[in-house]
């Protein structure tokens, strides 16, 4: 308050004394403005004994800087009043520097008043300098129209725009006006000979590089005379390359710099190494980290940072640490990096302890290290890691940043505490759109639907505008009401907010519609989304598998191709869940081929799902080649499918040898290794071994399930031992489904027991007596039994009520198409066909008794 008090007392004084020009003062105020101290240069003025008031006439533009930057509203008025009273307000470094501040004051008005007045003046009105501070004060207050208008009157005022003047209307030609008008500037630019300046030259490329033109951007960069003169325009065209997805060429300009001689600045290394993380190009980027070593960057903050993020980007977390460990004099956003890649490559322990050591250093954190800070604790779960962070934002400025109040929302929603963030949402002074979405989210993940759809509601009474993010978890949100009419309501909210088109707001419709049942609708949703980008695709190839449109999901891979685009990971290991459910080997056979000869990645969801195509299209030996050959990291799915696709073929034995195989590997079984194991003895009739099995969950803390249950039973039953199946289903823990009543009246049937029998079928027959497969079951063990007269009873009754068994379905590969085939149906085209294919294998089976086996003519 005293610091405040002294400047206000120094600079309001209304004694006039002029004296002579101070130069050590205003040398003085100079070098500490130059070195950005600027609290120091008022104070500096400020306490000026000598000269209560004056000084040179040198020093105002220096202290309007210093207002300007320290964004003091109040000092620079006072600072203008004291120009005023001296008579200074119409020298032109004066007026120039009193527009400027008032423009980053925010005080639009006072900068325009000071320019109407310089108006009196007609040599002021002349300079152009004084004309180009206004035209910028018009367009960062994001007045387009009015600052054109400006530009207009300039010309007609008799002041020629420079180069600064056209720089600055080049910067607000992107989505405010079209391209043709940037191309007038241009011709105006060639037709006035400004073509060699390279700033000028500089705001060109960024302006054909905002309306997504890079070729135009070349053209004017080529086009430059001399273009080693500056390495300016050498970044912006760095950079445009990059920006609009030319990631080889933004490389290929940078090595062309080099070999032209041009003197690399740092910003130089900094974008390239933008562009190596970006593209991932990790070895390219280990010759920038030389280059930069060779030229003497190493210890720049902006490159060192820059260097750091790109080896983390390419997930070379190691090299990143190296980096960081380098630097002697580490930096606050230096450490913000090093934390920020270890999140991003899921280190989320290591960037706590990194977090700890910065704070032993006695480095401050600011906003990006609490941010990502809480970040990790969210993803541990680490709630009372989460608090004491918060503690120590709490007797900060921090604690009102809006990004960690965000931070603070996600972590205690994600560790469950939803009182405590609701508690840091309902404190917040300001609620920007990441907040609001934040608290939706919160509310979405712990199953509060209503709070986040009021929420939501309330959100909108703020006008507040959702973006993507908030679309998508309202969606979701929907999704979870239960049934499609919600989710149709939330798809209309999109298309009315024009976010349908959105890839992010799209794929949440996309699987939301899938969850449903309503794969048209999928499709309908992906044909408006733009652009398609490979996740969308993805998404679109799960949601037709999901619904049971394998041949459609399968076809969808050649498209992703035809569009520019290249199959990843998740492309791959979604097309081969589709394949697996149609049992289509050469087709899987294909995409393995495709995943070998274009370098597709192949981690281990990859050869989990080629094991498990393989097993299913019945392809064993093939599987037990990956298994065995291909796969040196293994997890518990890799073992649970070669379980389950040993115990399909029928090797009961085997897959308990490699169950012990996995144990001994130090690899804990869950309740699918268990479920596998147990229908394996189900099927070999291995009544000791199931039964050594089931009781073995025990030991690994694991509850069976129903399924565990209906597996024993079965077996037990199939053994013949139903008194051992019914006292298994009597001491279950839990009540027992259909598929346990089912396997009871199967077992029944087995040993003609109808009393058994018609139990099993009661208790079935209660909860679902809809389904016509039920009474089939007690049918036949009446016919086999020889009960005809209840078979027959049973059988009208059944017909009575219209109850009938869904069909059996098999099907065969043959040419690369895949026929299905339903028990008793005679509507396939090919039916003629077989039959007479039938026939003549009959006529020549009973030819063989007659005939020499030569004889037969081959089919």
């Amino acid at each position: 308050m005293y610091m405040k008090f002294l400047i206000f007392r120094r600079l309001s004084s209304t004694l006039i004394q002029i004296s002579a020009p101070n130069s050590f003062l205003h040398s003085k105020i100079k070098a500490l403005v130059l070195q950005g101290d600027y609290l120091d240069a008022l104070l500096s003025y400020a306490k000026g004994s000598s000269l209560p008031l004056y000084t040179s006439i040198f020093t105002f533009p220096s202290l309007l800087k210093s207002c300007a930057s320290l964004s003091n509203l109040f000092y620079g008025k006072t600072i203008h009043s004291t120009i005023l009273k001296m008579g200074l307000q119409f020298d032109p470094y004066i007026t120039t520097s009193l527009i400027n501040m008032y423009v980053k004051c925010g005080s639009f008005i006072n900068a325009f008043r000071v320019f109407e007045n310089m108006s009196r003046c007609d040599l002021l009105a002349q300079d152009v300098t004084i004309w180009n501070s206004m035209l910028d004060g018009f367009f960062k207050f994001g007045l387009i129209q009015h600052g054109m208008v400006h530009f207009c009157r300039m010309q007609l005022s008799g002041v020629k725009p420079d180069p600064y003047s056209l720089s600055i209307l080049l910067g607000v030609f992107d989505g405010n006006f079209d391209i043709q008008s940037g191309k007038q500037i241009h011709g105006y630019i060639i037709r006035n000979l400004f073509q060699d300046d390279p700033y000028l030259m500089t705001a060109l490329i960024e302006m054909y590089s905002n309306f997504r033109r890079p070729m135009d951007a070349w053209c004017v960069f080529d086009r430059l005379q001399d273009k080693k003169a500056t390495i300016v325009v050498w970044n912006s065209m760095i950079t445009a390359f990059y920006e609009n997805g030319w990631l080889m060429n933004s490389l290929e300009l940078y090595s062309l710099a080099n070999y032209e001689g041009c003197k690399l600045a740092s910003s130089t290394f900094s974008s390239v190494l933008v562009v190596c993380s970006r593209g991932e190009y990790a070895e390219f980027g280990r010759q920038v980290h030389c280059h930069v070593v060779k030229v003497g960057f190493e210890d720049e903050p902006y490159v060192c940072t820059s260097l750091l993020t790109m080896y983390a980007k390419c997930g070379l977390v190691k090299d990143a640490k190296e980096v960081f460990d380098s630097v002697t004099d580490k930096r606050v956003e230096l450490w913000n990096s090093m934390i920020s890649a270890y999140v991003g490559n899921s280190k989320e322990f290591d960037a706590l302890d990194l977090y700890y050591q910065m704070q032993l250093s006695a480095v401050p954190s600011d906003s990006f290290t609490i941010s990502d800070t809480l970040v990790s604790c969210s993803m541990l779960g680490l709630y009372d890691f989460g608090r004491a962070v918060h503690a120590e934002t709490i007797k900060r400025p921090v604690q009102n940043n809006v990004a960690v109040q965000s931070s603070l929302l996600s972590m205690y929603s994600k560790c469950g505490n939803l009182e405590d963030a609701v508690k840091v949402f309902s404190r917040m002074d300001v609620k920007d759109m990441v907040a609001w979405g934040s608290m939706i989210s919160a509310y979405s993940q712990n199953k509060k639907t209503e709070d986040a759809l009021n929420l939501f509601k309330a959100m909108e009474l703020e006008d507040m505008k959702p973006d993507p993010n908030i679309a998508a978890s309202i969606i979701t949100v929907c999704g979870e009401l239960g049934s499609l009419y919600p989710v149709l309501c939330g798809h209309g909210f999109v298309i009315k907010r024009g976010l349908d088109s959105d890839p992010f707001v799209g794929t949440s419709l996309m699987n939301m519609y899938s969850r449903y049942g309503q794969p048209e609708l999928v499709g309908n949703v992906f044909s408006d989304i733009l652009p398609k980008n490979l996740v969308v695709w993805n998404c679109l190839i799960s949601c037709y598998c999901q619904n049971g449109l394998s041949d459609l999901s399968i076809s969808l891979l050649p498209q992703i191709m035809q569009q520019g685009l290249y199959p990843d990971s998740i492309s791959i290991t979604t097309v081969l869940m589709a394949i697996s459910s149609v049992a289509a080997l050469l087709k899987g056979k294909a995409i393995h081929g495709f995943q070998i000869r274009h370098n597709v990645p192949c981690d281990i969801q990859v050869e989990n799902a080629l094991i498990d195509m393989y097993m299913k299209c019945g392809a064993l030996r093939y599987a037990q080649h990956l298994f065995s050959n291909n796969m040196p990291a293994r997890n518990l799915v890799t073992w649970n499918t070669m379980i389950a696709g040993y115990g399909s073929h029928g090797y009961c034995l085997e897959a308990i040898n490699l169950f012990n195989e996995m144990r001994t590997s130090g690899i804990s079984p869950d309740d699918i290794t268990f479920l596998s194991l147990i229908s394996s003895c189900n099927h070999a009739g291995l009544i000791n071994e199931g039964l050594s099995l089931f009781y073995l969950m025990r030991k690994y803390r694991i509850e069976p399930r129903m399924e565990h249950y209906i597996n024993m039973v079965d077996l037990l039953g199939r053994a013949g031992c139903l008194d051992d199946a019914f006292g298994f289903v009597k001491d279950m823990p839990i009540e027992p489904d259909q598929g346990i009543w089912l396997s009871l009246l199967s077992a029944s049937r087995l040993k003609h027991n109808v009393e058994l029998g018609e139990f099993a079928a009661h208790n079935l027959l209660k909860i679902d007596p809809t389904k016509g497969s039920n009474y089939v079951q007690l049918l036949n063990l009446y016919v086999e039994a020889g009960f005809q007269e209840k078979a027959a009873k049973l059988r009208a009754w059944m017909k009575q009520r219209g109850l009938k068994k869904i069909p059996g379905c098999s099907w065969i590969e043959v040419k690369n198409k895949v026929d299905v085939f339903f028990s008793g149906d005679s509507s396939s085209p090919k039916t003629i066909e077989m039959h007479e294919l039938l026939k003549n294998l009959r006529h020549n089976m009973e030819r063989v008794e007659e005939e020499p086996l030569e004889a037969i003519e081959l089919i």
